[in-house]
């Protein structure tokens, strides 16, 4: 029923009588009112009187009639005289209607709730809604003859319940959202879809800068062009500016013509497209907040119901805007510390006074191996039952009744059994809970348990050191007193030199332990890398080795599946690697028992097997062997001797190398095992060095040796056994003469000490090379300085070795054997 009717003034109910009576009834189809039939004088008189919009159409015509109330339904099409209308069809008015009025005519009353129709009144289309009753009319033999209606206007109450429906809806779509954005956005949408305008606009005011800012708006065609911009209020109009402030609300029916807003009809028209335009203002305590702008794209009169639902939603608007701003201010506040406690290496949890765990972060659920489904919202004493009798649990409850904060550690067993230490500190809420903190200090109680047996460790190493150092000092001391006494044999002093020699030696041997151990361990050992042989490895290892087995009748069994595997590595290094492991077996293992070595090449690379029958070890022992000072429980008598540094200095050793180390034992008394893996290399053969074992006996003629220092004992002793291998020696104990005389005798070699007065060792070289003359002789640095930094200063300084005290005369033998003479 999309009919457009045009409301005019209606004509009231005595005038429709004095028409009726007054007309000349000649021309009209029905005839005068004298003559009408029975049926149709009794339905227009009905009509006539009744409260209700009436009309009855009659004849085959279908003359229409209808009542003063009937006039608003008519609206515009109601006639400025009443004669006018009367002469017309009832088809011809309402063309729209008749498919539903032939049902009245075909003899079927018909009724029609709620219809809408779009109307025009007073020159504006307005959307309706009526309840039409039709009834056939029938003449004195029972012929239908025309149609009785009876209709009301429900415009108001299916507004009414329109409205109730689109707010509810509209509560729902709010409901969900969290950013006032959407908010704005999702509501000037459905505002815009329910009120059909072209237009729906969501500003917010600046009352300072006198300007309103769009966050989001809703455009029916085309894509919005507001959004995000600001706007001067003035723009659209002083009149329309100051009625907004004053809280009116402005409706314009068309901008071009409103003397409010013809001035400045462009922003309307070309700013938001609309001409006609619905401005409600929201003010609060005296001052504009914001407003809600509608606009129809062509000119509109503003109803009641548009009105009332604009200024409902403006309200509504402003506070889900407000709402959402403060949710999304709590969301970010919560944000925020829940990023902050996620974001810290400690666990947290919030627990109530009545003990439900509140909130944890991220981390306190990785600590405690929980879930947020199995923690949150549940009594903590449920969560961790384990921690009820233990002194956390002592602790949570005096926090809770003393409200003074507390510490303790906490002993906490994971699912999978393995232990973990925490440090747990409690602080007490203003409402009664508690706010626990707790940390995960496992590697802190493991590093100051290895700190306590690392000290306990060097405590029973400075024991054993010097007990080492204190026996070979016995058998040195009394050796010497003997040399004092002057009245032994020949056979007592060959044997008492024996005895500090071998003493000496044996201190020599734990120093240089030591210094090794040290150089290791802080990395300032420096590999000579070359290819070295499986067999070259083994063979020279148990060569150092044979006297010490020879000594104890040990059998020494040697496998060597892959003698040409070869690494690549420092030889010297990798055979004091083996030296120490088979040093290591001989001491732990009884006399005349075995032991083996295998050299096997394998899939992960050279593996260096030592395997003894000596005394084991206790279960914990293999874990921590090869720690520095670590050694199996000894004996007071100290009978195997060392000071714990071998194996240590073999993990370093073949780390250094890229390779590992393991051992494993069956038990005390059932022998160990050490496995050395070095990564491989190509095969190559192996080229033993040949050893420079000449003595002068063999050389064309002695050697002429320049020995400094400025120890005179030191240097006459050394130059004496020298002398006792054939050599002829200089001695000089001042740098300066030492070189005067070097420069005229020009030795073959000379063995200088660095701690020299005046002028030290390594000066005293430079000078040496920088002299044509003595530039070609042999130089030997002997001295008590034995670390890598020492030994590399010498080499620079012009040195070909670097020597350490005291002197290992076949070393120092071969050496020499290089010089031409």
């Amino acid at each position: 029923m999309a009919d457009i009717l045009r409301i005019t003034a209606g004509l009231g109910d005595s005038e429709t009588r004095r028409l009726l009576g007054a007309r000349d009834w000649r021309t009209s189809p029905l005839g005068p009112p004298e003559s009408w039939p029975p049926e149709l004088a009794t339905a227009v008189s009905m009509a006539l009187s009744s409260p209700f919009p009436m009309f009855v159409a009659w004849g085959p015509e279908r003359v229409f009639l209808y009542n003063d109330a009937y006039v608003p339904v008519l609206g515009d099409k109601h006639p400025a005289a009443f004669g006018e209308l009367f002469h017309r069809v009832w088809w011809e008015i309402w063309p729209d209607l008749a498919p539903i009025a032939e049902r009245a005519l075909a003899n079927q009353s018909s009724y029609f709730e709620d219809m809408p129709l779009i109307m025009e009144r007073k020159g504006y289309t307005e959307q309706t809604y009526f309840t039409f009753s039709y009834a056939p009319l029938h003449d004195g033999q029972g012929r239908v003859m025309g149609m009785y209606c009876t209709c009301i206007e429900t415009t108001s109450r299916v507004v009414a319940e329109q409205r109730a429906a689109f707010e509810l809806a509209l509560a729902d779509a709010l409901r969900t959202l969290e950013s006032s954005e959407e908010a704005i956005g999702t509501a000037s949408a459905l505002l815009g879809e329910e009120l059909a305008v072209e237009r729906v606009m969501y500003g917010e005011v600046d009352d300072e800068r006198n300007t309103f800012y769009v966050p989001r708006d809703w455009k029916r065609h085309g894509s919005s062009n507001l959004s995000g911009n600001t706007f001067a209020i003035e723009a659209f109009g002083a009149e329309v500016a100051a009625a907004g402030r004053a809280g009116e609300i402005i409706a314009i029916t068309d901008v071009r013509t409103d003397p409010r807003t013809a001035a400045c009809q462009q922003a309307y028209l070309m700013a938001m497209g609309v001409t006609a335009s619905l401005l409600v203002p929201l003010v609060k305590s005296g001052r504009l907040l914001s407003f809600l702008a509608l606009g129809h794209e062509h000119p509109h009169r503003w109803s009641d119901a548009e009105i009332a639902l604009a200024r409902s939603m403006s309200e509504r608007l402003w506070t889900a805007v407000d709402l959402a701003r403060a949710r999304s201010a709590l969301r970010e506040e919560r944000d925020r510390s829940r990023i902050i406690l996620d974001s810290i290496a400690e666990g947290f949890a919030l627990i109530a006074p009545d003990w439900t765990v509140l909130q944890i972060n991220a981390e306190g659920l990785r600590l405690s191996s929980r879930t947020a489904e199995q923690t949150l919202g549940r009594n903590h004493w449920d969560v961790w039952p384990e921690a009820v009798d233990t002194e956390l649990g002592r602790m949570y409850h005096e926090v809770k009744e003393s409200r003074v904060a507390g510490r303790a550690e906490y002993l906490h067993r994971m699912p999978d059994g393995q232990e973990r230490y925490y440090e747990v500190r409690a602080y007490p809420t203003t409402d009664g809970g508690i706010v626990s903190f707790f940390l995960d200090i496992t590697e802190r109680k493991q590093a100051e348990e290895k700190l306590r047996a690392a000290d306990q460790r060097k405590d029973e190493f400075l024991a054993m050191l010097a007990h080492e150092l204190r026996n070979p000092l016995a058998p040195i001391s009394a050796a010497a007193d003997l040399l004092k006494i002057g009245r032994l044999d020949e056979a007592r002093v060959r044997q008492s030199s024996a005895i500090i020699g071998r003493q000496v030696r044996h201190m020599t041997s734990l120093v240089d332990d030591l210094l090794d151990v040290s150089r290791v361990t802080r990395g300032l050992v420096t590999l000579a890398r070359a290819p070295v042989a499986a067999r070259t490895i083994v063979d020279e290892a148990i060569e150092q080795v044979r006297p010490l087995f020879e000594a104890r009748r040990q059998s020494l069994a040697v496998k060597m599946a892959d003698p040409d595997a070869t690494v690549l590595g420092d030889k010297a290094r990798l055979v004091q690697v083996l030296t120490n492991l088979l040093n290591n077996a001989c001491k732990y293992t009884p006399e005349e028992r075995r032991i083996e070595v295998d050299a096997r090449a394998g899939p992960q690379g050279l593996v260096l097997a030592v395997r003894d029958e000596g005394i084991g070890m206790e279960p914990e022992l293999p874990s921590r062997v090869f720690d520095l000072f670590s050694q199996a429980k000894r004996s007071s008598d100290r009978s195997q001797g060392g000071l714990g540094l071998g194996l240590a200095l073999v993990k370093n050793l073949v780390e250094l190398h890229g390779g590992s180390v393991a051992c494993s034992s069956p038990g005390l008394g059932q022998g160990s095992s050490f496995i050395v893996t070095l990564p491989l290399m190509q095969a190559a053969p192996a080229h033993d060095a040949g050893t420079a074992a000449a003595a002068l006996a063999d050389q064309a003629r002695p050697l002429r040796l320049l020995v400094v220092d400025d120890n005179v004992d030191a240097a006459a002793t050394l130059a004496m056994l020298l002398e006792a291998c054939g050599y002829v020696v200089m001695v000089e104990n001042d740098s300066l003469r030492a070189l005067d005389r070097a420069l005229r005798e020009q030795p073959d070699a000379a063995l200088l000490d660095i701690g020299l007065p005046e002028m030290d060792g390594n000066e005293l070289a430079r000078r040496l090379r920088a002299d044509p003359r003595t530039r070609p002789a042999l130089l030997v640095a002997i001295t008590g300085y034995g670390q890598e930094q020492d030994r590399r200063a010498a080499l620079e300084a012009g040195f070909d070795h670097h020597m350490v005290k005291p002197v290992d005369l076949d070393k120092l033998a071969a050496i020499l054997a290089e010089v031409k003479s």
